[in-house]
């Protein structure tokens, strides 16, 4: 069971570190890198293939402003490849789209290269889809998706459900 996780620049670390935590949590292997679509594709391909190679089963890719990241990634691999848009947070960049920008280049993907999209900077949801999707393949990490899932609804019932009182 292992995750890669790309995204695009160093100012992209806080958000996607997230992703790092729930599969963590779940046990799951994640290597992590920093690569721009833009600036180095040709780094980007080879560490595609380079992590196709070490067994490698999912894939999630953060990026911002134009968010190219996932959809080079899913054209170079059939792997399942799971976007994150982000709203930009470098220093003096600002477009004021909060993310709208990325969340529309990742869901607008041309046929035939899917790419799956979670909200803006939301890249916990993007480890627990990858989790899932692994989950079919392995028993035991379906175990315990199934068992925080359940753990989630009685916190819910515990907390009052929809009888409380203001």
């Amino acid at each position: 069971m292992k995750v890669a996780i790309f995204f695009g620049s160093k100012s992209d670390t806080q958000t996607m570190k997230k992703s790092a935590e729930v599969l963590r949590e779940f046990g799951v292997e994640f290597k992590a890198f920093v690569i721009s679509a833009h600036r180095a594709g040709d780094l980007l391909k080879k560490t595609v293939q380079q992590i196709e190679s070490e067994g490698f089963e999912v894939i999630i890719a953060g990026a911002g402003l134009s968010a190219a990241l996932p959809g080079v990634i899913a054209s170079e691999t059939v792997l399942p490849v799971i976007g994150v848009p982000l709203e930009c947070v470098s220093p003096g960049v600002s477009n004021g789209l909060s993310g709208m920008d990325a969340l529309l280049s990742v869901v607008q993907m041309p046929p035939q290269i899917p790419v799956a999209s979670v909200g803006i900077n939301n890249a916990k949801n993007a480890a627990y889809l990858a989790i899932q999707i692994l989950a079919v393949k392995y028993p035991e990490l379906k175990e315990k998706i199934v068992s925080f899932r359940k753990k989630l609804a009685q916190d819910v019932e515990k907390n009052g459900g929809l009888g409380i009182e203001l």
